[in-house]
């Protein structure tokens, strides 16, 4: 048998330059990491010192403030302003698109849509194909749970179309969800 002659790399070999690199590549690594590090703790810094200024702001304020005389009235009509779009935004608005999806059939196209929070009522403007598909339509609405009392208010026929379609006007109250 012969002999097996392994060399093991020393010192003075090539492999003191493979060492070197892979060192160098884990320091750049070390410093990338802290550097992302050190950018998160610096940003979790800053939104500390924004929520304790905030909860300092809030601390000083105390009580309610209590405006008189003409800032007193404009902060009212502020806050009627406030209250009624507070109200629009309360509207079951996926109820009623829901129910006016589902009454529309293919014959009717609706083109408008104007609720009346105040008197939960709403507007409903639209094309139908013949005068038959539009009391389809106000029947459907009758139907659905969410609306009520729907009242054809207004239709004429568009003569400058070749197909005639009704342009109509619905009014109808919705039913609050309980």
């Amino acid at each position: 048998m012969r002999a097996l002659k392994l060399r093991f790399p020393d010192r003075g070999q090539d492999m003191r330059s493979g060492g070197y690199a892979v060192l160098l590549l884990g320091i750049l690594s070390l410093l990338g990491v802290l550097y992302q590090f050190k950018e998160a703790m610096d940003e979790v810094a800053y939104w500390d010192l924004r929520i304790a200024a905030m909860d300092r702001r809030v601390e000083r304020k105390g009580g309610p403030i209590v405006l008189s005389g003409r800032e007193g009235g404009h902060t009212k009509k502020e806050i009627q302003r406030a209250n009624a779009i507070l109200r629009e935004i309360d509207l079951p608005w996926e109820a009623l698109f829901d129910s006016l999806e589902y009454a529309a059939g293919h014959d009717v196209a609706l083109l408008t849509f104007q609720p009346d929070a105040a008197g939960r009522k709403v507007l409903i403007g639209g094309e139908a194909k013949d005068l038959p598909a539009l009391l389809d339509f106000i029947g459907a609405l009758e139907r659905e749970p969410v609306l009520k009392d729907a009242h054809l208010i207004k239709y004429e026929i568009k003569r400058d179309d070749s197909q005639r379609p009704l342009v109509f006007s619905i009014t109808s109250s919705w039913i609050e969800a309980s």
